[in-house]
């Protein structure tokens, strides 16, 4: 699908200026100072995260050294660390990306819109969001778009985006195109596959799906399970705009025909 008078400049949302970006990568994965070029537009695609709970700080000092050298999209960390996160990222095109009603989504709504207000006041500005998937699963898809809606209005306040986490693995076909709808109703910026922390990460085919129900106006993020360039690619071609990864670093390294130590 193409936006009217679409000049395809448009990487945050568009795929395909996406798409032509990863195809420019593997046409010149040996073209020299080009590839820089390519794996630099690669890397703007990609949220640089980690969210495990033992993390330490200085595992997020090291992502954030990482996210400035190599120009990631964002740091993705838990809120506890929003504070160190922007202070590391200070002056870099580097987004400072957190998460609430993280991993389960089953948090009040309040809950979640506290969590989002006092991050962005400490410094993010990208809050990815958990679905309270128990109530999409019983049939409340009201309250799934009101708890979606109090984030997103919340983060759109504060200057920030929203990106909605179904948590695909755990819902059936029906499901995931009910919460990409109430998503899309609520005004969120991004759908997201997963958590990270589910059975299963991103497929090609629920980031085709998630594309067909959103549309063009809204971003689709792959997360889960994208530990290579050929699992960037895989999710860009099915429509995804952004990635979230661990292995960002040896995704950007294989795009630049280097190999990861």
């Amino acid at each position: 699908m193409v936006c009217p008078g679409c000049d395809q400049n448009c990487v945050e949302k568009c795929a395909r200026k996406t798409r032509k970006v990863i195809d420019a990568g593997a046409d010149r994965i040996s073209a020299g100072p080009a590839v820089s070029e390519v794996a630099a537009d690669i890397a703007g695609l990609i949220d640089h995260t980690l969210l495990k709970p033992e993390a330490s700080r200085a595992d997020i000092r090291k992502l954030c050294y990482e996210a400035v050298r190599f120009s990631f999209a964002s740091v993705c960390i838990n809120p506890w660390y929003v504070p160190l996160a922007a202070e590391l990222v200070r002056g870099s095109p580097v987004k400072v990306c957190t998460v609430a009603g993280f991993p389960l989504g089953a948090t009040l709504p309040q809950v979640k819109i506290y969590e989002a207000e006092e991050a962005i006041k400490l410094g993010a500005q990208e809050i990815d969001m958990v679905i309270n998937i128990g109530a999409l699963k019983s049939g409340q898809d009201d309250v799934v778009e009101l708890d979606i809606r109090g984030v997103v209005e919340a983060s759109h306040r504060g200057g920030a985006i929203t990106k909605v986490i179904l948590e695909t693995v755990l819902l059936t076909l029906e499901e995931k195109v009910r919460a990409c709808v109430a998503s899309k109703n609520a005004g969120a910026d991004f759908v997201k596959t997963s958590t990270g922390f589910g059975p299963a990460g991103a497929t090609a085919e629920d980031v085709a799906l998630m594309r067909a129900v959103v549309g063009k106006d809204v971003g689709v993020k792959a997360a889960g399970g994208i530990r290579s360039l050929e699992d960037l690619k895989n999710m860009v071609s099915a429509g995804a705009t952004r990635i979230g990864a661990s292995a960002s670093v040896r995704i950007l390294e294989q795009a630049r025909g280097v190999s990861a130590n």
